[in-house]
């Protein structure tokens, strides 16, 4: 890892050990809409990606000082124009998180020209026009949300409130806000582009519009030049505005990301006396970083990273998750690499990104995957050898290619994750704990050496420490019964999982991980059946038999499965402990184990996770437009 990464979460790490107040959500960066252009650009669409990092660059530094900012970048066929404007109920800190997520978002209708994204608290607009003076045009249409419905009580309520924000708006420069009864209420607000007739026009188009959405909970009208939103929630007001931890964060993210895009170096330098002013105190450490991304030949620049992927092309995407997605790309020296896009839309992809920088960087282990390098730019990008055959769960979930895993492979397989996992356990400077361990994020070389992968939710803690109570985060099926009940972390929820994977590989079955899948139950309840009535051979997938009889390994495998995912913590081995009956004769007896647990999933609350709260955090593992919302909107 570069120097200048390692500095960036160092700083990071400092600032959020102290105790600050914590904070439920964001809700003024929840995701609303993305909008994009019809026609797409005249050249390629790297250069594209050069002129909107540049008007964000522009844009950030008028938002950061007056939460709105304008810009144009370019020249003829290839001149872009942005806007970006926060609502007046965001506190400076509130809209600086607000948007640091618009600009991870905007470049998603790429190779379109321009596009719109709208958030709770701010927006965004790129055009390859001037569109300043724009009041309405053809695609604005309200967006209601939460199919509550209340009664001509709240219809009147919504109405009054309404109609005080859009004349607060009239005569206060564009803005007004509307509370009626403490069960409606509502904000109006006009782009700082428009004149009073302008404002004045677009508004009136958004009051008639709000009513198609009555009578529900929620409406929000997104029209071209003004935005207006009635609820049912008071929404106008924030629990912890000037929160020390939401300051602390985006101080953090100015730092890291103030050099955006290919130019990172020279802007960091550049840009001196502004993040002077921006950081306050912490001018000398921004100096620091620059100096050290100057001279590191590990931290990529993001341009490099946009020609190895071809843009982040669909053809070279490798897979993609809840957090990011992962391309293949060719570095000019020919080196193949894998390229991890994150975006960091909010606090918690912040702070996996820097954390599996600082985890991986601090380990090395021929069964832990590689990091090359890392990229602060208009995404945020980790840069790791490149494994052509990919993921385990590519090929024992498939029927044709896990034929090509005979159980001689499959055990080569298991065995290098458990020395993994063994080496993070018992790791000289602190144990690690990975969290997430499943077949998707063990990864193969080509010689199918396996591969531990994905550090974003790992955690580490000295000897010292018998655990750590945290968030609950990581995947339905694979997490430890405590963890999820209490939030108490030990390297014992790692062998769970570990034992949950060795059953998938054993069984060549996907083990159920969400509460919506139609599994009528979960592998180890089906597991635990066979081995109790002594069945387990019709567990085995039949395409692991190799030329000789592995079966007595293979039931021994099975049995130390069962030993990893007891329900009691203390009963289940350590690594080190299930590495070695994994290697030794099936001479040696294994005690027996007692019953797994058997979780209702169907009874499992999905909450966010903030802070220390002991909630689970679902990955949903299905877009990355449906990871960004929280809540569900539905145009009328």
């Amino acid at each position: 890892m570069g120097p200048f990464c390692g500095l960036a979460l160092n700083v990071l790490l400092i600032l959020i050990r102290s105790p600050s107040p914590t904070r439920s959500a964001e809700p003024e960066s929840n995701f609303v809409e993305l909008r994009c252009g019809t026609r797409q650009f005249p050249n390629n669409v790297t250069r594209a990606v050069i002129y909107f990092t540049a008007n964000m660059e522009t844009i950030s530094n008028k938002v950061q000082s007056n939460r709105f900012g304008i810009s144009s970048t370019g020249s003829g066929s290839d001149k872009t124009y942005g806007l970006a404007q926060c609502y007046n109920y965001l506190s400076q800190v509130e809209c600086d998180l607000c948007f640091s997520k618009l600009r991870t978002v905007g470049p998603l209708c790429y190779p379109n020209i321009g596009g719109r994204v709208y958030l709770d608290g701010c927006f965004l607009r790129v055009d390859d026009y001037a569109f300043f003076k724009e009041a309405l045009g053809p695609t604005d249409h309200a967006i209601c949300g939460n199919t509550t419905r209340y009664g001509s009580a709240f219809v009147v309520s919504v109405g009054k409130a309404v109609a005080a924000a859009v004349s607060q708006a009239e005569v206060n420069d564009g803005y007004g806000e509307g509370r009626e009864s403490s069960s409606a209420y509502a904000m109006a607000s006009c782009l700082r582009t428009l004149d009073a007739g302008g404002c004045r026009e677009c508004l009136s188009n958004a009051s008639a519009s709000a009513r198609w959405c009555l009578p529900w909970s929620e409406g929000r009208v997104d029209n071209t030049g003004c935005f207006l939103r009635y609820s049912y929630t008071n929404f106008l007001s924030s629990s912890s505005k000037g929160s020390r931890t939401l300051k602390i964060l985006a101080i953090a993210c100015s730092v890291a990301i103030v050099g955006l895009g290919s130019a990172v170096g020279v802007l960091l330098w550049k840009h001196n006396s502004i993040i002077q002013k921006r950081t306050k105190g912490m001018n000398k450490v921004s100096m620091k970083m620059a100096s050290a991304l100057s001279k590191s030949s590990l931290n990529f620049k993001y341009s490099t990273l946009v020609k190895a992927t071809s843009s982040f092309d669909a053809a070279n995407k490798l897979g993609e998750g809840g957090f990011g997605t992962v391309y293949k790309g060719v570095l000019a020296d020919g080196r193949e690499v894998a390229v991890k896009r994150l975006f960091m839309n909010n606090r918690h992809r912040v702070m996996d990104f820097f954390n599996e920088i600082n985890i991986i960087s601090s380990v090395e282990h021929k069964n832990l995957v590689r990091l090359l390098g890392c990229s602060l730019g208009l995404d945020s990008l980790l840069v790791y050898e490149y494994l052509p055959n990919m993921s385990l769960d590519r090929f024992i979930f498939d029927d044709q290619k896990g034929k090509e895993l005979d159980w001689e492979k499959r055990f080569k397989i298991i065995v290098g994750t458990a020395r993994g996992l063994s080496y993070l356990h018992e790791n000289p400077k602190a144990r690690i704990i990975h969290r997430d361990i499943k077949a998707s994020n063990v990864l193969l070389d080509s010689k199918l050496l396996a591969k531990i992968a994905d550090f974003g939710l790992a955690r580490s803690f000295s000897e010292d420490k018998s655990h750590i109570s945290t968030a609950v985060v990581g995947t339905l099926g694979y997490m430890a019964p405590e963890y999820v009940a209490h939030g108490q972390l030990t390297e014992k929820a790692d062998v769970y999982s570990f034992g949950v994977l060795l059953l998938e590989i054993i069984s060549g079955k996907q083990n159920c991980k969400s509460i919506t899948s139609l599994c009528s139950e979960s592998l180890l309840t089906l597991a635990w059946k066979h081995f109790q009535s002594g069945t387990v051979e019709d567990l085995i997938d039949p395409n692991i038999y190799g030329g000789h009889d592995m079966k007595p390994q293979i039931l021994r495998t099975v049995h130390i499965a069962f030993l990893c995912t007891q329900e009691s913590p203390s009963l289940r081995p350590s690594m080190s402990r299930a590495l070695m009956m994994l290697m030794r004769t099936t001479e040696e007896p294994l005690p027996t184990p007692t019953d797994p647990p058997f979780t209702d999933e169907d009874t499992m609350e999905l909450r966010e996770v903030e802070g220390d709260s002991h909630h689970l955090l679902y990955e949903n593992e299905s877009s990355f437009v449906a990871t960004l919302s929280h809540s569900t909107f539905y145009p009328r």
